[in-house]
């Protein structure tokens, strides 16, 4: 799938990776660019719609879907990250709201439009899925759980012709990760590399340098493999009850 003459959603579309895969969406030669953000967005360019977008918010999702003719790319960007450590279970609940059902909704608010074009969907996730960081447990969960739902509708909608990418970030230089003092990725290159992995049919896209040296091992190994076993379970025709 190329971006040219595509149609994309991007959630959390005000900055960081968001802000850049809508710019480089624009220099593909996106058709038109749906940007989904909390608070009210302008942009120059008249192939951007500014879309007022909760991802936990199932009234504006549905307001969302009435406002977006034809879909062929859902980025599913919108994060939150918090420090802690495990004892507040509503810091666990609150980024599980964003990161996990806030995915989740907007999938399957959007899975019409998809179904309809043979479309793609892009999850952006974290190396945290395979190695919790200690510092964001929470986080590190959510993104687990994300990456759980990824492979699973990988393999439910694959007799629909819509691909699933789970995009596994590394450190990148975001207003999420700037007290980690590590060498960090830019916005503009992860979206590069996210775009580029699309248009390659990648499962899973390594971004970063970081996550780039687990790209073969990950590929080659084990899990991906059962990964696959598992999905070649799923029947061709939908069991009834």
């Amino acid at each position: 799938m190329t971006i040219a003459d595509r149609t994309v959603l991007v959630t959390g579309a005000n900055r960081g990776i968001g802000q850049a895969l809508v710019e480089e969406a624009l220099r593909r030669g996106a058709k038109r660019v749906y940007a989904g953000t909390r608070r009210p967005l302008a942009h120059v360019d008249g192939r951007v719609t500014p879309v007022t977008l909760d991802v936990t918010d199932a009234a504006q999702t549905r307001a969302a879907v009435e406002r977006v003719e034809s879909l062929d790319i859902l980025i599913n960007n919108a994060g939150l990250s918090l420090y802690d450590d495990l004892s507040d279970r509503a810091a666990l609940e609150r980024q599980l709201a964003v990161n996990l059902f806030g995915t989740y909704g907007m999938t399957q608010a959007f899975l019409p439009l998809l179904t309809r074009s043979r479309g793609a969907i892009v999850n952006i996730l974290s190396v945290t899925a395979f190695a919790p960081l200690p510092l964001i447990p929470s986080y590190s969960i959510s993104k687990a759980a994300a990456f759980s739902l990824s492979q699973s509708l990988r393999a439910l909608l694959a007799e629909r012709g819509v691909r699933v990418h789970a995009v596994m970030t590394g450190p990148v230089d975001t207003e999420m990760s700037r007290d980690l003092d590590i060498p960090k990725a830019s916005p503009e290159s992860v979206a590069r590399a996210i775009f580029d992995g699309v248009e390659n049919g990648e499962e899973e896209i390594f971004p970063d340098p970081l996550s780039g040296s687990m790209a073969e091992s990950w590929r080659n190994g084990s899990a991906k493999a059962l990964e696959h076993q598992f999905a070649a379970l799923v029947p061709a025709e939908p069991v009834k009850s």
